[in-house]
């Protein structure tokens, strides 16, 4: 009958579709997942860019700091420095009036007796007494510069703060790491009050960090975890010391990214949700939330 040839017609093309379809299947799934794949590389890279994006403005701002510093020493120096009231000039000579000419005698007679002296000419001005000499004002006392410490500069006395700071900076952008840690060490002794304190604890983890990874590069397994571990110690004195200063997000962040070196990741965990919980408003903030993420789908 016609419907029965329809009917079987209709099972045989659907036969037909699966076994397309059987044959297709195997063809997407590893398309599928190597898009997935191809996805999770991109997003690997981009969160290594933006990193290596919050690592460089980082520095920057702690350039921008260090800059502020010294331009805000240069003006107190400024303003502090007394009046030069001229005193190096050379003091004015005592002015005399000079003294007037002898008498002029006549020319002696013929016979060659002399002739009494001739008078003056009554033309001529009267005698002018001399002046008092002039005596030049007393010079301004001026405080003598302090003298100079060990270890300062010739000629600029005692070490400002921002010149400790930026000597030990410098070694850090240089790559000289264990100088810049005894740098800013120095510098936390002598000045633990200033406005750079934190900036400077803040350097002396981030160099242990880098010496972390010059370790790795190398393959020295044992003082890379040393280095890390370091590295968590001083980055948590940023955030314990200076809470609310401007290095606590970023010192959260790069703890967490050493803990996760270092295979604790609940704890790195912990210091990203309290980054996220206690500085919602920081640049590092956004970051910490996609580590969160990724550590939760583990």
């Amino acid at each position: 009958m016609p419907l029965r040839a329809d009917v079987a017609a209709l099972q045989s093309s659907v036969r037909q579709l699966k076994a397309q379809l059987d044959a297709v299947a195997p063809q997407v799934d590893p398309r599928l997942r190597e898009q997935l794949a191809e996805s999770d590389r991109r997003t690997a890279a981009l969160a290594q860019r933006v990193e290596a994006l919050t690592t460089t403005l980082t520095r920057l701002t702690a350039r921008l700091d260090e800059l502020a510093g010294r331009v805000e020493a240069l003006s107190r120096q400024l303003r502090s420095a007394p009046g030069r009231p001229g005193s190096g000039a050379p003091a004015a000579p005592s002015v005399t009036a000079p003294a007037a000419p002898p008498p002029a005698t006549a020319p002696p007679a013929a016979g060659g007796a002399p002739s009494p002296a001739a008078p003056p000419a009554t033309a001529s001005p009267p005698a002018v007494a001399p002046a008092p000499p002039v005596t030049p004002p007393p010079p301004v006392a001026v405080a003598p510069p302090p003298a100079p410490t060990p270890g300062a500069r010739p000629g600029t006395g005692a070490p400002q703060p921002q010149d400790l700071y930026q000597a030990a900076y410098l070694d850090f952008s240089k790559g000289n790491y264990a100088l810049a840690i005894a740098g800013f060490r120095e510098f936390l002794r002598r000045y633990p009050d200033s406005d750079l304190a934190d900036n400077a604890q803040y350097w002396i983890a981030e160099a242990h960090y880098s010496l972390a990874r010059a370790h790795a590069d190398a393959g020295r397994t044992d003082q890379t975890t040393q280095a890390l571990q370091q590295a968590v110690q001083e980055f948590r004195k940023v955030v314990a010391n200076y809470p609310r200063g401007d290095k606590a997000p970023t010192a959260l962040y790069k703890e967490a990214l050493a803990l996760l070196e270092l295979q604790q990741p609940a704890l790195a965990q912990q210091r990203l949700q309290y980054l996220v919980d206690n500085f919602p408003q920081a640049e590092e903030t956004l970051l910490a939330r996609e580590k969160l993420a990724a550590l939760k789908e583990r």
